[in-house]
């Protein structure tokens, strides 16, 4: 069990970074996830509950990508591609093996609070560091300030979530497993 759990937490961590550095993750990270997470699962669930459990939360996930998709479609008059990651789908999934229905819907919304607030917080330190880069370079060449404005304009904001979900549940993981969350399977 140690080693799941040990697979599980790097898994976490990988896809934190390469998200977070790159907006890409390599796919079969996520199979890993879902495969480890139901193995934990099945050993801390009553076996009654497991497959209701993985039902409800995959309806919830579905669901949620549905909701995704149709606000991108009608309200921002986009693709989905232009507003969801393929990797926040597949996270999404595999996360739905993680734990019981209560308990999934509650730390994923948590969780994506949780990735909010980083998001917001790192962001504005990003922007801080910007202006402060800025107006150094100002100083130097107003020409070249002018081409990197317009170049961050042109830039497409997007945000981390597979990367920033997979943290979140990677510190519940570890609070769970050193006695700090004791009862993440009962509901």
């Amino acid at each position: 069990m140690l080693v799941i759990k040990l697979v599980l937490l790097t898994t976490f961590g990988i896809i934190f970074w390469q998200d977070k550095k790159e907006r890409l993750v390599h796919w079969f990270l996520f199979p890993i996830i879902g495969l480890c997470s139901a193995i934990l699962s099945y050993n801390n669930i009553v076996e009654e509950l497991l497959l209701l459990s993985l039902i409800i939360n995959l309806l919830f996930t579905t669901s949620l990508i549905l909701v995704i998709y149709l606000y991108s479609k009608f309200k921002l008059k986009t693709s989905i591609k232009n507003t969801f990651g393929l990797g926040d789908a597949l996270l999404f999934f595999a996360l739905s093996f993680t734990f019981p229905s209560i308990t999934f819907i509650i730390l994923f919304v948590f969780g994506l609070l949780f990735s909010l607030i980083i998001h917001l917080v790192l962001n504005h330190k990003q922007q801080q560091q910007q202006q402060q880069q800025q107006q150094q370079q100002q100083q130097q060449q107003q020409q070249q300030q002018q081409q990197q404005q317009q170049q961050q304009q042109q830039q497409q904001v997007t945000v981390p979530l597979a990367g920033y979900l997979s943290l979140f549940f990677g510190l519940t993981f570890l609070s769970h497993w050193i006695g700090i969350l004791p009862t993440l399977y009962i509901f």
